[in-house]
């Protein structure tokens, strides 16, 4: 997904597109990072081999890893974008658990996080799809859709 706000204060938009985030020309793009903040897979994988070691090297120094819900920020380096929001999504324990809430933190606080850098374009994957248990029929079922895109 890509959401984007033409003018300050004004109206957001919400694109659907289906490709490769890494080569989104966009001012951000949100990576489904783990707590540790270290390679992982899916399209975790696919922004680190994008963006080259410095953005594993700039996670190392900076940060001693990321709570679930929450988002960090580094550099884009060899990406379009100038900057990537990794954000710990939750796993999948049958819904009991907080996931809704957890997910929705995920978009809102990559969503304050660019505002506060005035990043306007933002590419966000399906965060806590794959390994992390859910499916997007599993969150749209469970209204997570509508949550994340309420906080858009």
């Amino acid at each position: 997904m890509t959401a984007t706000d033409p003018s300050p204060g004004g109206p957001a938009r919400l694109l659907v597109v289906i490709g490769d985030i890494t080569t989104q020309d966009v001012d951000a793009i949100v990576n489904a990072a783990n707590n540790d903040l270290v390679r992982g897979g899916g399209v975790d994988n696919a922004i680190h081999e994008a963006a080259g070691p410095e953005l594993q090297r700039e996670l190392d120094r900076r940060y001693d890893g990321c709570p679930t819900g929450e988002c960090r920020m580094t550099q884009g380096y060899h990406l379009r974008a100038k900057a990537v929001l990794h954000c710990v999504g939750p796993i999948w324990h049958g819904g009991g658990q907080g996931e809704e809430a957890l997910l929705a933190a995920c978009y809102h606080n990559a969503l304050a996080l660019a505002r506060v850098h005035d990043l306007r374009r933002i590419a966000f994957p399906a965060i806590s799809t794959g390994v992390y248990g859910s499916t997007f029929f599993m969150l749209t079922g469970f209204h997570g859709f509508h949550v994340t895109v309420g906080a858009i």
